[in-house]
């Protein structure tokens, strides 16, 4: 059906994709330019996709199958795209690295198959294939269970908290043993169809039972890290096929997933061993809201926030994921012109962990069109939080939590956070008193310089846009 085509121009053809893979990557380093690298890097794929028809060997008369298998994914990833809201942002993002970490293990079994039963590639490479092969096939298996789990945990379809047994490290640690057994045994013996089915329930076991101890609070960093499972698992399926687009494709997300999770590691100030095996978020029972009965705490009303609001020369506001949950992004940014409109110098401050995924913050004010020079990151404003008259916090929790900074029994304490209670007055927008992801509650809800206003974000920012008209 394709006219023979000279390898060289195939070969050219993913070195497109794979220059344009990079240029991507450059490009997401800002929201400014991100929109134009995710076009960029659709670009790559389509053009590596192309020249997958053109190589040598292939089969016309799959093209239906292949065409129809297409039709469908482009449907559902349309679909989704319009119709997730950006508060589900995160569990889709783990749901589509589960599905890429799964391909690659399908992958891994048909290569695997196709050489126990008509020696493919896996007898002809020998050692080096068997590796390839069976590596992509335990961690295509482990990213596609541990997604599915931080899917499930970020939809409310499984508890948040880490769900531990008794021994559970014993199990995981006998866990990974028999599947490190069980895949050298196979490396250095013929190949075996039945093995390897056995080695597939074992890697999906382990992605399961690895995120399931680990809390709500923590997905994002394990979505990072399985999203670095998968890139590393396409990389060795390109070697496997021998194609160099999906070597050096899963080569940059393996890299690129890494170096991420490392950052969000050091925003909290917590290794990554401590995020895998610490459990946190499992608190002793009644910890979340130990005290609260004896304490108060100052509410404020609409027309009261507004009046604070109208008298300040300089607010911070600080977005957090109660801001994402009420979709008040759009309110936000009306309320920072009209302050600003109104003299009032208006700035936000964007911790790199606020919400449920790197960057969440960030993409919701892009989307609100903030203007990029009003983002600062944590380094950046904390200085600035002593001259500021009011910080306004919208729906942020244990990053703005001053027990970070000196109280050695708290789960979060050395976490980098918004020095937001240095602020003269600290305003904050919360649906109820409820702990965040941590499941502590909050030394800042409680300062005499801290006003609680209680409600949906959204319509709360609503109101007192309103009300700023009549002061």
């Amino acid at each position: 059906m394709f006219a023979e085509v000279d390898i060289a121009w195939i070969n050219a053809g993913y070195l497109l994709a794979a220059v344009c893979f990079i240029l991507a990557l450059k490009l997401m380093n800002t929201p400014k330019t991100a929109r134009l690298g995710n076009l960029v890097a659709a670009v790559g794929m389509s053009v590596a996709l192309g020249v997958t028809f053109l190589l040598p060997g292939f089969r016309p008369e799959n093209l239906v199958w292949i065409f129809v298998a297409a039709a469908v994914g482009t449907f559902l990833g349309i679909y989704s795209a319009r119709t997730v809201a950006m508060t589900a942002m995160p569990q889709m993002v783990a749901l589509f690295n589960g599905l890429g970490g799964g391909a690659v293990a399908l992958v891994a079994l048909v290569e695997y198959y196709d050489a126990a039963s008509n020696g493919g590639a896996l007898e002809s490479l020998a050692i080096l294939a068997k590796i390839t092969t069976i590596l992509s096939l335990i961690i295509g298996c482990v990213s596609f269970a541990g997604s599915l789990i931080a899917f499930g945990k970020l939809q409310e379809m499984l508890p948040s908290k880490p769900l531990t047994y008794p021994g559970h490290h014993i199990v995981n640690l006998l866990l990974v043993l028999g599947t490190v057994g069980l895949a050298g045994w196979l490396t250095i013996s013929g190949l075996s169809v039945p093995f390897f089915v056995v080695l597939t329930v074992l890697a999906l076991l382990l992605g399961v039972l690895t995120v399931t101890p680990i809390g709500g609070a923590d997905m994002p960093v394990v979505i990072s890290l399985l999203n670095s499972f998968t890139g590393t698992a396409a990389g060795l399926a390109g070697l496997v096929l021998s194609n160099s687009a999906l070597l050096i494709g899963g080569a940059l997300v393996g890299a690129s997933g890494l170096i991420l999770t490392f950052q969000m590691c050091q925003a909290m100030n917590r290794p990554l061993s401590n995020v895998l095996f610490g459990a946190f978020g499992s608190q002793p029972e009644g910890a979340a809201g130990g005290g609260q009965g004896a304490k108060s705490v100052k509410a404020y009303g609409v027309d009261d926030a507004a009046i604070l609001l109208s008298n300040a020369d300089n607010v911070i506001i600080v977005p957090g994921y109660g801001m994402a949950v009420a979709q008040a992004q759009h309110v936000v940014k009306e309320l920072a012109d009209k302050l600003s409109e109104r003299g009032a110098t208006v700035k936000f401050a964007v911790h790199p962990v606020a919400g449920r995924m790197p960057g969440h913050m960030n993409v919701l004010l892009a989307e609100a069109d903030v203007p990029y020079e009003q983002l600062f990151e944590l380094e950046e404003i904390n200085s600035e939080f002593s001259d500021c008259d009011v910080a306004l916090v919208i729906g942020a929790n244990d990053v703005v939590n001053p027990a970070a900074r000196h109280d050695k029994s708290s789960p979060i304490y050395g976490m980098p956070i918004l020095d937001v209670d240095k602020a003269r007055t600290c305003m904050v927008l919360k649906r109820s008193m409820n702990p965040g992801f941590a499941g502590i509650e909050n030394e800042l809800f409680y300062m005499d310089k801290t006003v609680m206003v209680f409600g949906n974000a959204k319509d709360t920012l609503t109101k007192i846009i309103q009300a700023l008209d009549r002061y």
